[in-house]
């Protein structure tokens, strides 16, 4: 590979949940969900010794284990939104909200995947996540992106 190649991967993960957008102008301002797709990009400073940049199969462990265990089958909600995380707590047998430091949006959420969660359950590899793609429908998705390699 010669220093100007860049090889990536990208693995596919989904998950269904539902949110609310704080201060959105129209419908979205409303508790509602989504089948979400996520896209998570990898890049690594040198090829493993069977010519990959990590094994699709460890970015979905780490990273979809993450989304399954903290977001899957739940709503989205910002720390700053406290009615509906009160009326999310009453609700009988609901799993437990999760609690965003940030307004749910696609672009927040695919900041937060990039730029903490890949970080922290990636940390045994050598890869650096470099772009996250969140779609909320096929039509509709943000990214977020990083060019820092190692």
């Amino acid at each position: 590979m010669s220093t100007t190649d860049r090889r990536t991967c990208t693995r596919r993960l989904h998950f269904s949940a539902g949110h609310r957008v704080m201060g959105h102008e129209s419908k979205c301002a409303t508790a509602h969900g989504h089948n979400y797709l996520v896209y998570v990009t990898a890049e690594a400073p040198h090829l493993d010794s069977v010519g990959r940049v990590i094994d699709f199969s460890v970015l979905k462990s780490a990273v979809g284990t993450w989304i399954d265990e903290n977001w899957d089958h739940t709503f989205l909600v910002s720390s700053d939104d406290t009615d509906t995380i009160t009326a999310l707590k009453t609700m009988p047998g609901a799993k437990e909200p999760f609690i965003c430091p940030f307004n749910p949006t696609a672009e927040e959420i695919a900041s937060y995947l990039l730029g903490t969660v890949c970080p922290s359950v990636l940390d045994h590899t050598d890869v650096t996540i470099t772009k996250v793609e969140v779609r909320e429908t096929e039509n509709c998705f943000a990214e977020a992106q990083s060019n820092q390699i190692d």
